[in-house]
């Protein structure tokens, strides 16, 4: 399916509603405004295969503009609202996009269109979301010259995404476009439809920023069903609960971190909601301790299904609540492609032992520009196969458990420590906001384990509640896996995404290469 198909057989149902003003736009009014912007896209000569990009915060402009590039056949590159000018910069041209929409609401915005011949000299094009944005024009207000039929040449665009870049520089991931008619069904819609029961009446949620694949693709399939979809400017636990009970929402794509939040909120506050609407919620991302899962499953009951895979859509793997009270800490079995644990050397290794995860038979998709990432991340044997660049074991059933992404790895005297099974264990002690943990220098051991903590109260930053975790973690883990020195930090530096940002924390304790 396709929003167009719904404009005609439901033209005043909602497809966006934007939580905190109540902005809504109607199917008829989404295909009005998205033939407009691919009338002004070929306009000024922005052809089938080109490349747009977004530098906007949650509105409902991003899905206009989406869905006016993807029957345009461009690509719509999002770009995360909190990156530095520098950042910005470096994904517009190594993705060649050609036209830049933005507002003055993103902080680094109006230093990088100000600099724009220095910094973005290939960006042909630059609109403001609206009037003001350093004598740009304003995307909202162009749109209004142009038509409201589709253009002549139609054929359906997707996105090009970034990695979040957080162990190294983000990787472009662009696939081939598909060559189909912009309004031909797509396998994500059919299999959202088929999994999770989303269609014409559900109300979906999405509490999270637009510029990351996840809500993006949820949002796009949403419109794809004729769902309605809900938008909250960005997530706050109990404005989640207070939106629930206000639009009956039955689904929603959400983060373990968020899941955290959640059950931070005292029990009375979280028990003055209505939730019985919600029907299916499905999670992803980064992983969930497992008593954080039970808890949720505890408290809304078995509704919540997870999913692992990346972007690059080189395979996944799907497991139910059901399955997951059965395997508690799976993330499922392969549901595309078939999965392949090895060894350093690439031989696959037996049941219960821990290894580089590849599927085989997911989509061969390229990193943009970079060859060697590319290579690295394909089976030094088999080309067909390719990693995301996780470590972690299946079970004789065939259940997939994460341990960490490779790059994460500690080696400390020879032993190699996966920080996310302490980085679990901290995260389920009651005074623990969030936690790190990284390897820092160690002139015995090579890598020692330090622990970054985030308390609830900042109160709690002192060396005796260090020691008190200290004690905590020697209780429950082997102690070559403990931290050996715990540091506190009012906000760790977490993607919307739910993923730590770790380089950045890591960069703390290291010296600066030369240059």
């Amino acid at each position: 399916m396709h929003p167009r198909h719904f404009a005609r057989k439901a033209p005043d149902r909602p497809a966006i509603v934007m939580a905190a003003s109540g902005e809504t736009v109607s199917y008829s009014a989404l295909e009005n405004v998205a033939n407009r912007g691919a009338q002004l896209f070929r306009s000024l000569g922005i052809a089938t295969g080109d490349t747009i990009a977004l530098w906007l915060k949650n509105c409902r402009d991003y899905f206009e503009i989406y869905w006016a590039a993807q029957r345009a056949g461009l690509y719509v590159c999002p770009i995360a609202t909190h990156l530095t000018v520098e950042e910005a910069a470096y994904i517009l041209n190594d993705s060649g996009a050609c036209l830049l929409i933005t507002h003055a609401d993103v902080a680094a915005a109006p230093d990088l269109v100000s600099e724009r011949q220095r910094l973005i000299p290939d960006v042909r094009h630059i609109f403001g979301l609206e009037a003001g944005m350093d004598g740009f024009p304003s995307w909202r207000a162009a749109l209004t010259g142009f038509p409201s039929k589709p253009i002549a040449d139609e054929t359906a665009g997707y996105h090009l995404v970034y990695s979040s870049g957080t162990t190294g520089r983000p990787k472009g991931i662009r696939l081939p476009l598909s060559g189909e008619a912009a309004d031909a069904p797509h396998m994500l819609g059919d299999r959202v439809a088929g999994r999770y029961g989303v269609g014409e009446d559900s109300v979906i949620l999405s509490p999270a920023p637009l510029y990351h694949t996840a809500p993006l693709v949820y949002g796009m399939v949403a419109h794809r069903l004729g769902a309605t979809l809900i938008v909250m400017d960005h997530f706050d636990a109990e404005d989640m609960l207070r939106l629930i009970e206000r639009h009956r929402v039955t689904f929603i794509q959400m983060v373990p971190t968020m899941f955290v939040r959640l059950l931070a909120l005292p029990g009375t506050t979280r028990a003055q909601y209505d939730l019985s609407s919600l029907q299916k919620i499905v999670h992803a991302a980064a992983p969930c301790p497992v008593e954080i899962k039970r808890r949720m499953i505890d408290w809304l009951g078995p509704i919540i299904y997870e999913y692992y895979g990346g972007s690059e859509g080189n395979g996944s793997t799907f497991i139910t609540p059901q399955e997951w009270l059965e395997h508690p800490g799976s993330v499922g079995r392969a549901d595309w492609g078939t999965l392949h644990i090895c060894d350093e050397e690439g031989n696959e290794v037996p049941p219960g032992v821990d290894g580089l995860i590849y599927f085989e038979g997911g989509w061969d998709f390229q990193y943009l520009n970079d060859p060697e990432k590319t290579r690295d991340a394909r089976h030094p044997r088999h080309p067909a196969w390719s990693t995301l660049g996780d470590i972690g074991h299946v079970d004789k059933d065939g259940y997939l458990y994460l341990t960490d992404r490779k790059g994460f790895m500690i080696i400390s005297g020879g032993v190699n420590i996966y920080p996310q099974e302490v980085e679990n264990l901290l995260i389920t002690h009651p005074r623990v906001a969030d936690a790190a943990v990284i390897g820092v220098p160690s002139a015995e051991f090579g890598e020692a384990v330090k622990a970054v903590v985030q308390p609830l109260d900042p109160a709690d930053a002192t060396d005796e509640f260090a020691e008190e975790l200290l004690r905590f973690c020697r209780a429950r883990l082997s102690h070559v896996k403990c931290p050996r020195s715990i540091d506190f930090d009012p906000a760790l530096p977490r993607l919307d995404t739910g993923k730590l940002y770790k380089r950045s924390i890591r960069d703390r304790y290291w010296p600066v290469a030369p240059t």
